[in-house]
């Protein structure tokens, strides 16, 4: 069991409150809810083609690939706020625009096999590197886009995001990567229904 502890208001930004709630009836630590959430990751990129992850829900959205880019990018986000605030940096770090970062990632334009192996990668990196923060004070705090931030939050705001995130591509892209799935079919039209 890890010593990270489910996050309270004031030690993240108030705007990540939606994200958290969807974690709110979940009894599990982070690290297993953060090697669960891999697991199904991993599972559902590995069964969609390259067509179904080229697809957007609507004109405008992100692709299946820019989604799970999104969630990559902003996984290495919350990862360094941890590591900045853990070693005492002094500055404060700015907020970011999702979207200008985005459309600035080429994640659309990568194969599924580069991305799953990405996330891996990356989900890898980041249980070691929260594993490691445990023997620190883990409510050391820092600010990040204007609100004190705590080390402890950041593997809650990891999973709470991708949470969030993989409800999106079940809803709206018809893709549940919380189960094992063989090659989901998307409805005529494109459009996922409920």
């Amino acid at each position: 069991m890890s010593s990270f502890t489910k996050p309270v208001k004031g030690d993240y930004a108030e705007y990540f409150e939606g994200y958290l709630e969807h974690l709110a009836a979940d009894g599990r630590d982070v690290m297993t809810i953060l090697n669960t959430q891999a697991d199904g990751v991993v599972s559902g990129l590995k069964n969609i083609t390259e067509e179904q992850a080229n697809h957007c829900y609507a004109p405008g959205k992100w692709s299946v690939k820019e989604l799970v880019g999104h969630v990559i990018d902003m996984e290495r986000l919350f990862a360094f706020r941890a590591l900045w605030i853990a070693r005492m940096a002094e500055k404060e770090q700015p907020g970011v625009d999702e979207n200008l970062w985005a459309a600035n990632s080429n994640a659309g334009s990568r194969s599924v096999v580069d991305l799953v192996e990405e996330y891996q990668g990356m989900r890898m990196s980041h249980l070691q590197l929260f594993s490691g923060l445990e023997g620190i004070d883990l409510s050391r705090r820092g600010m990040v886009g204007g609100f004190a931030t705590t080390i402890n939050s950041m593997p809650w705001l990891v999973a709470a995001h991708e949470v969030h995130h993989l409800g999106v591509l079940r809803d709206r892209y018809g893709v549940d990567f919380s189960k094992r799935i063989e090659r989901p079919e998307f409805p005529p039209g494109g459009t996922p229904t409920r």
